[in-house]
């Protein structure tokens, strides 16, 4: 007699969602870091972004196989008949379905993550005096930030460096990987504007270091 559907589609499912988890995860750390407050872990994965297309093609290559199982034609037993067997929940198409869809949406995470950061408070007024009364001292300064993946890690270090007192403007580009800053040296001396960037676990480079 033939045998019934076994669970070996189970681990199918689990490596196709670890898998989109695991290409998605250098991106995701950054918004988790700001949501819990732990800036420190949030380029913890970035060594795991040169293998994402990797992980993306094993993403569709194993949850592929697994629709591919599911909707073959059933097994016929003994006397020809097709075999009706109702499927457990954790075998059945809709949960197959649940899956690929939370599977789309961690690898399409890169694309939509960096929508999902809190809105930046208003720019600091240019005019805006010190608590003592003294004219603010306006200092534009420029980085270059690696371990950077995504626009999401971008927003990182913008959210950071913005909750310092007498920041005025922050602009980081994963793109150029550079981030450029306006703030009150009075409020926010240098030194803490870069602590605030290497704070969030990205690191700023030297003028002439490679990304």
């Amino acid at each position: 007699m033939n045998q019934p559907p076994s669970s070996a589609d189970k681990p199918l499912v689990s490596a196709g969602l670890l898998a989109a988890l695991a290409a998605s995860l250098c991106c995701i750390t950054p918004l988790l870091a700001v949501v819990g407050g732990l800036g420190g872990v949030a380029s913890s994965f970035s060594w795991l972004e040169p293998f994402r297309p990797y992980f993306i093609a094993l993403t569709v290559g194993v949850l592929g196989f697994a629709w591919y199982k599911k909707l073959k034609p059933r097994p016929a037993d003994d006397c020809g008949c097709a075999v009706n067997e109702k499927p457990s929940l954790l075998q059945s198409k809709g949960f197959l379905g649940v899956v690929t869809v939370l599977a789309a949406a961690l690898l399409a995470f890169p694309y939509y993550g960096a929508r999902l950061y809190p809105t930046a408070a208003a720019p600091v007024s240019a005019v805006t005096t010190t608590t003592t009364g003294a004219a603010p001292v306006w200092q534009t300064a420029s980085y270059r930030i690696g371990g950077m993946t995504c626009e999401a890690c971008a927003k990182h270090v913008e959210h950071a460096v913005q909750q310092l007192p007498g920041v005025q403007a922050v602009t980081v580009s994963y793109d150029q990987g550079t981030a450029q800053v306006r703030f009150d040296a009075a409020k926010s001396p240098a030194a803490q504007v870069a602590q605030a960037i290497n704070g969030t676990g990205y690191h700023i480079l030297p003028a002439t270091a490679p990304r």
